[in-house]
């Protein structure tokens, strides 16, 4: 049976400091995955509160346009490598935020092995920089280690129900492996950590071609096809918005918070699938028809974040509602795919 969630007389009141360690021009603040949608968004976050940044990705779904506009602050770097390898960094290294890895099934499907790899070994290189560099570090873990979940919502205390021999594997047991690497080198090292796990988040700069349900309902929206569903359509979600997300993450790596766990972030409303769909459909005025294709294998029934924690130890919970959230990005793939789509804002 899943453990009782945390509440608040189990959680301390939050206690967050100004992240000195790391805004320090002497200290650099390391982002893998950094040209991805969220890293881009992060660094992009993190030098307007005045860090020195570098960004590491070996570009396989990030992208140079994502942070181009950035390199002229002069606080920003790009290196292109993969961190299944290990990377040296000149200068010293206060905090290292590590989102490498594709999160789309699509994406991260195209090569299961180098995606486990990218989640394990990466994790363990990571670490091993972060010790060297006695820096503080977060990682990138996601509500997929919940797998199809016998309990909603989802607290960190629920060890999840996830099929360790399928598709969908590579990305969910190499998480779940890198939650282990942090809690063994915290225990055993004393690494200072953290591990975020983060739901469905949502917002301008995803790949048009990422493959996951919001940017896939808005881009057909736009460019009047088929609006795609897999199964049912009665599959929940719980979709949080870029700028949410990025907020919860920075206040995670500055909290004192006595406990490297992990903290669940995400949106807790809750929608279907075929809600999401209609919303969609009415905001973009499209004239797309819903089409239904076989449901896809072990994709999770329901999805909802306990976000008690975060509320309690960070202080966090979302702002952007999902009406407002889809305004911004649909406005935002209307101008980039140069489609004459008129957006309701409502």
């Amino acid at each position: 049976m899943p453990m009782t969630p945390i509440t608040a007389t189990t959680t301390p009141a939050p206690v967050l400091r100004p992240m000195a360690f790391c805004s320090d021009p002497d200290r650099i603040t390391l982002v893998t995955g950094g040209a991805g949608f969220l890293g881009s968004h992060l660094c992009a976050r993190l030098l307007d509160m005045g860090h020195r940044v570098i960004a590491v990705d070996n570009l396989s779904t990030g992208r140079r346009s994502n942070v181009a506009h950035l390199e002229q602050t002069g606080r920003f770097e790009l290196i292109e490598h993969d961190i299944i390898a290990p990377v040296e960094i000149d200068g010293q290294i206060g905090a290292i935020y590590n989102l490498a890895c594709p999160a789309s099934p699509p994406k991260y499907q195209r090569d299961p092995v180098h995606t486990f790899r990218t989640s394990i070994d990466g994790a363990q290189n990571m670490l091993d920089l972060a010790l060297k560099h006695d820096a503080r570090i977060l990682q990138a873990s996601t509500s997929e280690v919940y797998g199809d979940p016998e309990l909603s919502p989802q607290p960190e205390s629920y060890c999840g129900a996830v099929n360790t021999y399928g598709p969908r594997a590579c990305y969910d047991e190499g998480k779940r492996g890198a939650e282990t690497l942090f809690y063994e080198y915290a225990h055993r090292f004393g690494a200072d950590t953290r591990i975020a796990r983060i739901f469905n988040t949502y917002g301008p700069r995803m790949d048009a071609e990422d493959g996951r349900v919001v940017s896939n309902f808005v881009v057909q929206a736009l460019c009047g096809q088929d609006i795609t569903i897999y199964g049912s359509g009665r599959q929940t979600r719980s979709f949080c918005y870029v700028d949410d997300l990025i907020e919860g993450l920075i206040r995670l790596m500055a909290a004192d918070i006595g406990f490297g766990g992990p903290v669940n972030l995400g949106n807790p409303r809750e929608f279907t699938v075929l809600e999401l769909a209609q919303l969609v459909l009415d905001k973009t005025q499209s004239s797309s028809q819903l089409r239904y294709l076989q449901a896809l294998p072990d994709d999770p029934r329901q999805r909802r974040p306990d976000i008690t924690r975060a509320q309690m130890v960070l202080g966090w919970q979302p702002t952007v509602s999902l009406n407002d959230g889809l305004d911004r990005m649909i406005a935002h793939f209307a101008e980039t795919l140069g489609t004459p789509k008129e957006v309701v804002l409502s």
